[in-house]
């Protein structure tokens, strides 16, 4: 998936991954300024000819589906954000994104993030 999507591509595929699956319907539902059913349908096909997506039948419709996990296309698109925003650096973002919310997390999100951060220490043999 490492081809540019459009802004509308992007859409779409970030309401198949929230929902895991959706009809065209479904989608120009779920779309800011939606377009025409047709064009979200044609959209579809463009995507599923790019490798993008799949879909069933379902009664009289197409069910479509992304055909990456969800997990890995978390990880991609993680990937773009830190490259992007970030330079690259995932400290820097983790770094960003504590002083903007650090306030508002709540002690447990906090002992898991010490939690996850000493796992990750202990992965990599450090004290």
């Amino acid at each position: 998936m490492a081809e540019q999507l459009s802004r509308r591509e992007r859409q779409i595929m970030d309401i198949l991954f929230s929902r895991g699956q959706a009809t065209a319907t479904e989608i120009t539902g779920r779309l800011p300024d939606p377009p025409v059913q047709a064009a979200v349908r044609t959209m579809l096909r463009i995507l599923e000819d790019r490798g993008h997506v799949r879909h069933h039948k379902r009664g009289k419709e197409f069910v479509y589906e992304p055909t990456v996990p969800r997990q890995r296309a978390a990880g991609q698109a993680l990937q773009r954000v830190l490259n992007v925003f970030f330079d690259g650096s995932f400290e820097a973002a983790v770094a960003a994104h504590l002083a903007e919310h650090a306030g508002r997390m709540t002690p447990e999100q906090l002992k898991r993030l010490s939690a996850l951060i000493r796992q990750a220490k202990g992965k990599r043999g450090l004290p």
